[in-house]
């Protein structure tokens, strides 16, 4: 028997009275109603449910947490049997709330009811015939009023389907840790192995106190620290297809084809490094890529004024070619001039080894006798030459560069087009009637262009009395970046040259340097020097220098005090060049006959 509103026990009623009925009738009933609850065998009557009765109507309730229906209408539910339901809805306009009485023997919307004993309506998402709803029912007064949804609304049911996948899948992801630990495990071996290589290899290289003959000494070449840089260990490595233990640092440069960073090789499995440098090309670059990496890869390129190359790389995860050389942390000639005003010292050791550097570059044979394949450079400029801690020079970029081999016919040479940057080209260059004939013709346009290059080193020697900022050759003259036919007007029309002031002349040593470069920067290539040519008359400018002051002392003794204001008797800047120029003038190449 159940207790409800104080009554054991309630008789139902029919569901709608069509007349009211009589006082004494109702009297009757009642006083049958008082006595059947004396009686513990008398059936329990249940009343009809009040619920909350409003059709569909939008709502603020999100379907999270708990909710109120806001439905303003309680009513009596029909049937005895019926129970309080609650539909909410979700759908692309928003929220919607059903209240009703239902049957929860009949299927509603094609579900059926499950908990309508309940006192409180827990909301149950459900898949209905007009897609997917959350239900609730119970069976007390208003009980669909107060809505209790589960922390998570949108549940997926579970599928036994996703349980087999996952298990399926768990050998294989089982295989692929597996696999990749042992990949690791490879490669960390491999490289601590090729490290092991590497220092054995060192050691092995290092020179003996007897010195290295001819065919060693260019096997091993000295950075600025004094520290070796073994390419042929380097060269192994790239052999064994296994890229160097190298992280990359900073950008330090940038050109047409690649870009330079600093970068740190690794030497062992502990913590100690090699600064290098990283030339690194994207992969629609490879030509310029693979003509410095052939060049690179000759060994008698090796030189002091030759940057060092220790290995090229092909990085094909990255798409990248790779280039690794010694590093110089002063950087290139422009930025170093730029940043500095040089001593006459610092000139003349600049502009040696500038010249040597050319100069190997040029040879046919090596200081030992051994032939040699030339090389001409193509694109001479201060922004392609390093300076080292010591203040020597080092020729770099070979992106262009061609070597001179005697198999090459007139059509190979004539292929090679006109190259360079348009500031430094040769006045044959411009106007592209090289000698194709003379494989000599391509050296004469490098030795225009070191005579620019000179001239930039000379404009910021302290030497020449008041220095100016740093200038590019043809600075004021021509645009930042000029184009072949502004160069044209320039070199060609009206055969200008960067100016030698007459203050420059004053030192003796900067007018041998100066009437060195008016004869590498002449119009007519057969008229220039040579690269050896300049080597030497840089390295003998001491002496030079030397015979112009006996000759000027032997002419007429003037005291010391009169030779402070010479320039009354210095004539034409030309007439002083040519004077100067026969001179210091010396047994050179044919080449440098006028």
């Amino acid at each position: 028997m159940e207790e409800r509103c104080g009554l054991t026990a309630r008789i139902p009623l029919p569901s709608r009275l069509p007349l009211p009925l009589p006082l004494p009738l109702l009297l009757l009933l009642l006083a049958a109603l008082l006595e059947s609850g004396t009686s513990d065998n008398l059936p329990f009557f249940r009343m009809n449910e009040l619920c909350k009765f409003c059709d569909v109507e939008a709502s603020s309730c999100s379907g999270t947490g708990t909710c109120m229906s806001n439905c303003s209408i309680s009513s009596t539910c029909v049937h005895y049997a019926d129970v309080c339901v609650t539909i909410w809805r979700k759908n692309e306009t928003g929220f919607f709330i059903e209240t009703i009485c239902h049957d929860p023997s009949l299927p509603l919307y094609g579900v059926m009811l499950d908990d309508y004993n309940s006192s409180t309506c827990v909301m149950k998402e459900k898949n209905t015939t007009s897609g997917m709803a959350h239900f609730c029912s119970c069976s007390e007064e208003e009980c669909n009023d107060e809505l209790l949804f589960h922390p998570i609304v949108e549940t997926t049911p579970d599928d036994p389907l996703n349980l087999v996948i996952l298990v399926s899948l768990l050998p294989l992801v089982v295989m692929v840790i597996v696999l990749g630990g042992m990949v690791y495990w490879y490669q960390t071996y491999r490289k601590r192995q090729l490290n092991q290589e590497w220092e054995s290899s060192l050691k092995k290289r290092k020179p003996m106190a007897g010195g290295l003959d001819c065919s060693d000494a260019c096997a091993i070449m000295m950075d600025d620290d004094r520290s070796d840089s073994s390419s042929t260990h380097a060269n192994n490595l790239n052999h064994n297809m296994e890229p160097l233990p190298i992280e990359l640092d900073m950008l330090v440069g940038k050109g047409r084809f690649a870009q330079v960073y600093k970068a740190k090789l690794k030497q062992s499995s502990s913590d100690q490094y090699e600064t290098v440098a990283v030339k690194i090309f994207p992969y629609e670059e490879y030509a310029s890529w693979k003509n410095e990496k052939d060049i690179f890869s000759n060994t008698d390129l090796r030189h002091e004024n030759i940057l060092h190359f220790l290995t090229a790389e092909e990085r094909k995860t990255e798409k990248q070619y790779w280039l690794i050389t010694a590093f110089h942390p002063r950087g290139n000639l422009q930025e170093y001039l730029t940043r500095n005003v040089i001593s006459w010292e610092e000139l003349q050791v600049l502009g040696s080894s500038l010249a040597c550097g050319v100069a190997h570059l040029h040879s046919d044979r090596l200081s030992c006798g051994r032939p040699k394949v030339p090389i001409v450079h193509r694109d001479l400029k201060s922004s392609n030459i390093l300076v080292k801690n010591d203040l020597t020079c080092c020729v770099c970029d070979f992106g262009l560069g061609l070597c001179l081999d005697s198999s090459l016919s007139v059509d190979d040479l004539a292929n090679s087009g006109q190259v360079g940057t348009a500031r430094y080209m040769a006045p044959e260059v411009l106007e592209a009637r090289l000698n194709l004939e003379n494989i000599e013709s391509f050296k004469q346009t490098d030795i225009y262009s070191m005579a620019l290059v000179l001239w930039e080193m000379t404009s910021r020697c302290e030497a020449v009395g008041e220095v100016k900022d740093y200038e590019l050759a043809y600075g004021s003259k021509v645009r930042e970046h000029p184009c072949v036919e502004s160069m044209k007007d320039n070199v060609l029309r009206d055969r200008g040259r960067p100016e030698i002031p007459d203050s420059w002349l004053r030192h003796a040593g900067i007018a041998i340097i100066c009437a060195t470069i008016t004869e590498c920067w002449d119009h007519d290539p057969e008229a220039r020097l040579t690269a050896h040519c300049v080597s030497e008359r840089l390295a003998e400018i001491e002496d030079e220098m030397e015979k112009l002051s006996s000759r000027s002392s032997s002419e007429e003794k003037i005291p010391k005090e009169q030779k402070i204001p010479i320039k009354v008797e210095i004539p034409e800047e030309e007439l002083k060049i040519l004077q100067i120029q026969d001179i210091i003038a010396v047994d050179c190449s044919v080449s440098d006959f006028k």
